[in-house]
């Protein structure tokens, strides 16, 4: 066992399977003690919300390997020699992220690293979209983002020490069929650089992360696919390199940004992919302007400028 993070109490949302499970395993294999959570006992192999698809045989065989909870995260901890307590409860929920962030001071003594990575999904035409699901996209990982730091964030700052790590996606710029989860994962990046700026100098730092590995959701692609007569072999063939792997190996830089030698990186965006490539995002920017000297536009200047000089090379 290293001890990267010797003495250090994370809490893990979202770490019953998949990714999330990944980065426990991991800062418990770093010396850290931690608090594994996920919504309820079990798990489910659906990795978008009101959906059902007929896996075959083999889909379910892979998606039974993923399948596990917080406390069959925790005992596996355990088993290997580290200290990890499982807590069930959904961190949409404010009263519910508080008690989280409770039970973990309460069990180990303090709170020094928070992992968001729990996020509900739902695929689909957004003018398919129900209220409820928009509500549960959001919640589960913009609003449980806020409620984890609103309770975590005191004892780190009276500590002097904290890192909070939120788990955003690529799906930020917007991706199609993806409505909700793509708004939740801006406004999770939007809220790790605002807090951040807030906590310069306080030993605490906050920081964003879009890992992109193989999890359930692959399978329930590839199963949804098959379903309309697209083989799996074409999608394996045609996906980012990065989703053909779990995502054990890239977990590691978590664990770095959540140790001391994280402390002066704050406010920044990371791209954590499975096949190794670890980036960094940068600020959009504004890449082309139109200027009136009067100030005011007229409609006949907007019709010649817009598509001649603004949107000129997006054409």
């Amino acid at each position: 066992m290293n001890e990267f993070l010797k003495n250090k109490v994370a809490v893990i949302t979202g770490s019953g399977q998949g990714i999330g499970r990944d980065i426990a395993l991991c800062f418990a294999a770093q010396g850290c003690k931690v608090v594994t959570n996920n919504r309820k006992p079990g798990s489910s192999i659906h990795a978008f919300e009101k959906t059902s698809i007929a896996f075959d045989e083999d889909e379910q065989k892979e998606l039974a390997k993923m399948q596990g909870d917080a406390q069959t995260t925790a005992r596996e901890i355990c088993e290997k020699g580290g200290e990890a307590a499982p807590f069930f409860g959904d961190v949409s929920s404010f009263d519910t992220a508080g008690e989280l962030i409770r039970f973990a001071r309460n069990t180990f003594g303090r709170v020094d690293i928070v992992v968001h990575n729990a996020s509900s999904n739902w695929e689909g035409n957004f003018l398919n979209m129900e209220e409820a699901m928009w509500d549960v996209c959001i919640t589960s990982k913009l609003k449980g983002a806020f409620n984890l730091m609103h309770h975590a964030l005191p004892l780190m700052k009276e500590q002097k020490f904290g890192r909070i790590l939120l788990s955003s996606s690529d799906a930020f710029v917007g991706l199609r069929g993806l409505s909700a989860y793509s708004a939740a994962n801006a406004g999770v990046v939007a809220l790790a650089k605002s807090v951040a700026k807030e906590l310069e100098g306080t030993g605490v730092t906050v920081n964003a992360y879009t890992p992109l590995a193989r999890t359930r959701a692959w399978y329930n692609q590839a199963a949804n696919y098959r379903t309309r007569g697209i083989p799996k072999e074409v999608l394996e063939a045609n996906i980012p390199p990065a989703m053909k792997y779990t995502a054990e190996g890239m977990v590691p830089f978590l664990a770095y940004l959540a140790s001391e030698y994280g402390g002066e990186i704050n406010g920044e965006l990371f791209k954590l992919a499975a096949d190794g490539e670890i980036g960094l995002w940068k600020d959009a920017a504004v890449v082309r302007t139109i200027r009136e000297p009067s100030r005011i536009w007229s409609m006949e200047q907007l019709k010649k400028k817009v598509p001649g000089e603004l949107m000129a090379e997006s054409t």
